[in-house]
């Protein structure tokens, strides 16, 4: 059973390292989800599903990755946004995964393991079937030899589902219009960090791969694009120069500020340049140069809501949450309530400490969570408005949302009842603090029934 249970585990890792969202942290952007919502559009169209029902999703990790989990979800690591030079070569990944999706990839993995499985099977019973007789060396010879076959056969499957999404992308990229020039580089991008990290091109290489060769996967695509018609289509400006605001911000946000200045130099006065100065001064708590760079690009664009919420989280987080207000104000007004930059003014309304400030934060609040339901920020803003108010049942109610969005399912379940237990019987509210704690209930049986020795420690004490 030792030899079986690796193969399992292998076919296990297969899996849990093409989904790792659940234990990374997710970066969330107003722009940037704006951003990505666009320029992906067309190509969720071209691929015969509706844009609303899609979400691209940014991870907090610095390789170059992308990848679907289930669902109508695309997440993108943000190392891939840091190594793209324009926003068509993100589009190419889009595409790419988007062919995973339509041809239900994720769903089929299990053909994947049930062939692979047999195949271990079968050659364990042949090899114990040696051992029992006499040669044990031969027995054991061959129990090895299935498995490497078995995840040779689970691997070749996954490389024909990987060859299957790059014709797929490549199709949805032609319906969009959209020129495959960026695919192409990205993919020359790969191969060249494989070269650098000494990965061999050749079949031997490949045969443990998960992916097809790099070079083949060019050499195929590239007698595609060449003869589409829209490989000559322009690349549109107005994406490439926001995909440079956007990547700069990222790398703002997420970088050693020595990188950020030292990739941003004062020398460079461009708008790219100063937003990502912006926030390297602010990680680095140089006020007043952040907020400069906030102001030298709120002059440039005075209606820009992304610039205003730059300064209002500059001034918020530096302890001056009534300066924060007015620019966030008008950030929230010009994106018609986005919800993120919303429950941030909901946060700089309570940080004042002002109690004439609540009743606008829990307007505002309000209409971020009915917007954004899964937001846990701004369920926590609301539940400090609520309890600051008074208002303690549909506090314990927001606690509960946000606690069960954090996997906190024992919380959650007891804010939830402790909600249940205050509010009107059959209110909206009342029905989703019910809502809730079945929910949370739920969720805790399937973790215990993971983890029974936890949930029998738990139940001890």
């Amino acid at each position: 059973m030792r030899l079986l249970s690796h193969f399992l585990g292998l076919l296990a890792l297969a899996v849990l390292t093409a989904q790792p969202a659940a234990a990374q942290s997710i970066l969330r952007d107003a722009e940037t989800e704006a951003f990505l919502d666009e320029i992906s559009a067309p190509l969720i169209e071209a691929a015969g599903l509706e844009p609303s029902n899609v979400d691209v999703v940014l991870i907090n990790d610095p390789s170059i990755n992308a990848f679907v989990a289930g669902g109508q979800v695309v997440y993108i690591h943000s190392g891939l946004i840091d190594a793209a030079d324009t926003a068509n070569e993100v589009q190419g990944v889009i595409a790419h995964e988007l062919g995973h999706i339509t041809g239900g990839h994720i769903i089929r993995y299990g053909e994947g393991f049930q062939t692979a499985g047999r195949i271990s099977i079968l050659s364990m019973l042949a090899g114990l079937g040696a051992v029992l007789a006499g040669a044990g060396e031969a027995g054991m010879g061959i129990m090895a030899l299935g498995q490497q076959a078995a995840m040779s056969k689970f691997l070749a499957f996954t490389r024909t589902q990987e060859a299957s999404a790059d014709a797929a992308g490549a199709e949805y990229l032609s319906e969009a219009g959209i020129t495959g020039k960026g695919s192409l580089a990205f993919f020359g991008k790969l191969l060249n960090q494989e070269t650098r990290r000494g990965i061999r091109q050749d079949d031997e290489a490949g045969f443990y791969r998960t992916h097809p060769l790099s070079g083949d996967r060019i050499s195929k695509l590239k007698e595609v694009y060449e003869v589409d018609p829209a490989w000559d289509a322009p690349l549109d400006e107005a994406w490439e120069t926001r995909f440079q605001r956007v990547k700069a911000k990222l790398q703002g946000y997420v970088a050693n500020p020595e990188f950020t200045l030292r990739d941003y130099p004062e020398t460079d006065s461009s708008t790219p340049a100063l937003v990502a100065r912006a926030y390297a001064y602010h990680k680095e708590a140089r006020i007043d140069r952040a907020l400069e760079a906030a102001d030298a690009l709120i002059e440039r664009s005075p209606e820009d809501p992304y610039f205003l919420e730059l300064k209002g989280q500059v001034l918020l987080e530096s302890g001056r949450p009534e300066e924060a207000i007015v620019p966030l104000r008008k950030a929230v007004e010009l994106t018609r309530a986005q919800p993120l930059i919303a429950s941030m003014l909901g946060h700089a309304l309570i940080a004042t400490e002002d109690e004439s400030h609540y009743e606008e934060a829990e307007r505002v609040l309000r209409a971020a969570v009915g917007r954004d339901r899964y937001n846990p920020f701004a369920w926590y803003q609301l539940g400090v408005v609520y309890a600051a108010r008074g208002d303690m049942p549909r506090a314990r109610l927001a606690s509960a949302e946000q606690q069960v969005m954090n996997r906190q399912y024992p919380l959650a379940l007891r804010s939830a009842q402790a909600a249940e237990a205050g509010l009107p019987y059959g209110s909206p509210d009342w029905i989703r603090a019910t809502d809730i704690a079945h929910e949370a209930r739920a969720l805790m049986e399937q973790a215990c029934e993971a983890d029974k020795r936890a949930c029998e420690g738990r139940r001890r004490r």
